[in-house]
């Protein structure tokens, strides 16, 4: 088996077949697999996966209910996966049309790669406006503090030797694990390339409450991330580098005049109190 594409999944019912036929439809003519793992659902997930077992040539199902955590159920999948190379999916997002042909080659001649992200597809026009689009034109650059870049979780691939030469993903960042995870290899000497012809449409969350919920988490794992990092080479965040970022977020909260600008102050806003709240938690200046 050359390729394993795995996808955790937890009560992903409404976004899920999407995914899977996407997948389904995919060609490449090399050997692979899929493996959706199940994280503890208590909805019709699975019951829908299972409608896929004649569509696609190599589909399993496999049992993550230890506990809950994308990046344990992600580490049970690879581990039990049974391709050379390993590809990770969000169950609510949708691969492009090609995806896996070009995933498949890129990972035959490197051995960690990111995919690019769209993000207008499946998201309604402001929401899709009022987030950033990362990872269009390149990899998603670090710059609070400087340092390596890195890529979403779901459009990663990578090497199986070199997944388990790092642990796959630690479990104890049930956010932010991909970051992580692309810092640890990267660190390790081996280099992530962008592959822009691999094409995964982003789905963000649809209401003000779980952008909300979402910044929250994402920055105070942000503030984890920092405190790992600090001993091994991240550089340290200067006063005069957070009262700029401060001041900035202040200046523009001036100039809101739409849903979409209030969206994205919002998220901003967020993020700023979750990184209060990791500081607080992990006792590290990083606000």
């Amino acid at each position: 088996m050359k390729l394993s594409v795995v996808i955790p999944c937890y009560n992903a019912e409404r976004t899920i077949a999407e995914q899977m036929d996407a997948l389904s439809a995919q060609r490449w003519n090399e050997p692979w697999e899929i493996v959706v793992v199940d994280n503890r659902c208590t909805d019709n997930s699975m019951a829908i996966v299972h409608r896929y077992k004649n569509r696609v040539p190599h589909l399993r199902i496999v049992d993550a209910s230890e506990r809950q955590g994308q990046p344990y159920a992600l580490n049970v999948g690879s581990y039990i996966a049974a391709g050379q190379a390993l590809a990770f999916c969000d169950a609510d997002d949708v691969v492009g049309k090609g995806w896996l042909n070009a995933m498949g080659n890129a990972l035959a001649q490197y051995d960690f790669v990111a995919c690019r992200m769209e993000t207008e597809k499946l998201n309604s026009s402001w929401v899709s406006k009022s987030h950033p689009k990362p990872q269009t034109n390149g990899l998603i650059k670090y710059d609070y503090p400087s340092y390596f870049p890195h890529a979403g979780g779901g459009t990663l691939g990578v090497k199986r030797e070199l997944f388990e030469s790092v642990g796959g993903f630690d479990e104890k960042f049930p956010y932010l694990h991909d970051t992580d995870f692309c810092w640890k290899l990267q660190l390790s000497g081996v280099r992530l390339y962008f592959i822009p012809d691999a094409v995964t449409h982003i789905r963000y969350r649809d209401t003000l409450r779980g952008t909300c919920r979402q910044a929250i988490n994402f920055a105070e794992y942000n503030v984890l991330l920092y405190k790992k990092y600090r001993p091994i080479g991240i550089p340290k965040l200067s006063k005069k580098v957070i009262i700029r970022s401060w001041l900035n977020f202040l200046k523009k909260s001036r100039f809101i005049r739409s849903k979409v600008d209030f969206a994205n102050w919002l998220w901003k806003f967020c993020w700023r109190y979750g990184r209060l709240k990791g500081c607080i938690k992990y006792h590290t200046f990083a606000p």
